[in-house]
C-alpha cells in the first residue's frame, strides 16, 4: 500500500521510476517533482495498492514543475501523458487538482472497453445508484453525503458499465468538492479528511475528500444497476423524487456519456440494457438529511 512508504520514499519514487498503483480496474504510474502531489498522494491514496515498478500500467503520466524561470517566478506545473504535453500549464498551487483532472481525462478519453457515463455511483445491498448530472447540480456533494451515511462509494466522476451486463465497476477515488460544498461537507462529516484547498482554479476553490478506507478495500466488488436518478440542488426545495421515462433517460445519459458516440451500436445496446435494469427518477432537494432519507427509502423499497 502507498501508506507503507515513508514521505521520503514516496517522493523518491515520484521523482525517479514513478509511483505505480491501482485504482479500481486501472493501474497508473505517476512521475512528479511537486511537493503538492507527494503530499496529496500520501494523504488521500494511502490505502491504494502499489504495483511492481516494472509492471505494465494503463496510464503513464507526469505532473512536473518546469526547470528555469517558471520554476521560481510565478511557478507553474505541467501535465504530460505518454511524454506529450496535454493541457496548458497551471499555477503550481493547482498541482493536485490538475493530477485528479488528468486522471479523469485519461479514463474518459482512452477507455473504450465499457460504456462511460459522467456520473457518481454509490452502492447499497449490491445495487448501484447512478447519479448523472451537469456541473453545479450537487452531484458530488450528494455522493459524499451518501457514502458517509451507509452507501459505498464506487465513483464520484464516472460510471463504468461493462458491455456484457455484469455489474458496474468501481474506482473509489477521492471525492472532488468545490466552493460552498467544501464547508457543507466539513459540517456534515466532522473529522473527515480533506486535502488543502486550491483557490482560483477554473472551477473556483477545489479540494478532495478522502474515500473511506473500507470502500477502497472493496473496490473489486461490482454492483448491479438499480436506479438512475438525476439530482438537482435547489435552494429551499423540499426533497422530491419523481419518475421519469426510460426513453428520455437513455437520451440524457447518452448526452452525459464520454464515449457513447464512439461505441456505436454496442454503446446503444449497453445503454438500453442499463436503463431497462433501473428505475429512473428526477430528484430535487435542498437539505442533505432529507435527501438521504429519500434514498434510504428508495433502497428499502419504501419510496
Amino acid at each position: 500500500m502507498i501508506a507503507q512508504l515513508s514521505g521520503r520514499e514516496l517522493a523518491s519514487c515520484l521523482a525517479g521510476p514513478g509511483l505505480a498503483f491501482r485504482t479500481g480496474p486501472f493501474s497508473v504510474r505517476v512521475h512528479s517533482n511537486v511537493q503538492h502531489i507527494s503530499d496529496g498522494l500520501q494523504l488521500l491514496y494511502g490505502n491504494y495498492p502499489l504495483v511492481a515498478e516494472d509492471a505494465f500500467c494503463d496510464f503513464d503520466l507526469e505532473v512536473l514543475k518546469p526547470a528555469g524561470l517558471r520554476g521560481h517566478v510565478r511557478p507553474q506545473v505541467r501535465f504530460r501523458f505518454d511524454g506529450n504535453n496535454t493541457f496548458e500549464p497551471l499555477p503550481l498551487a493547482h498541482a493536485f487538482p490538475l493530477f485528479e483532472w488528468a486522471m479523469n481525462w485519461c479514463i474518459s478519453t482512452h477507455v473504450n472497453h465499457c460504456l462511460l457515463i459522467h456520473a457518481a455511483v454509490v452502492e447499497r445491498g449490491g445495487r448501484a445508484l447512478i447519479l448523472p448530472a451537469p456541473p453545479g447540480s450537487g452531484k458530488s456533494t450528494l455522493c459524499a453525503a451518501l457514502v458517509h451515511r451507509g452507501w459505498r462509494l464506487m465513483s464520484d466522476e464516472v460510471a463504468l458499465v461493462p458491455f456484457d451486463g455484469t455489474g458496474l465497476l468501481a474506482l473509489a477515488r477521492p471525492i472532488s468538492l468545490k466552493n460552498e460544498s467544501i464547508d457543507v461537507m466539513r459540517r456534515f462529516v466532522p473529522g473527515a479528511t480533506f486535502n488543502i484547498p486550491s483557490h482560483n482554479t477554473s472551477k473556483g476553490t477545489v479540494t478532495h475528500m478522502l474515500a473511506p478506507p473500507d470502500h477502497v478495500a472493496r473496490v473489486q466488488e461490482t454492483a448491479a444497476p438499480a436506479w438512475v436518478v438525476f439530482p438537482r440542488w435547489q435552494a429551499g426545495a423540499d426533497a422530491q423524487l419523481t419518475p421519469r421515462e426510460r426513453a428520455d433517460t437513455v437520451l440524457d445519459l447518452a448526452r452525459n456519456s464520454f464515449n457513447y458516440g464512439v461505441l456505436g451500436r454496442q454503446g446503444f445496446d449497453t445503454m438500453c440494457q442499463l436503463v431497462q435494469a433501473c428505475s429512473c427518477h428526477d430528484f430535487v432537494y435542498s437539505q442533505l438529511d432529507d435527501a438521504i432519507a429519500v434514498f434510504d427509502a428508495l433502497a428499502s423499497g419504501r419510496a
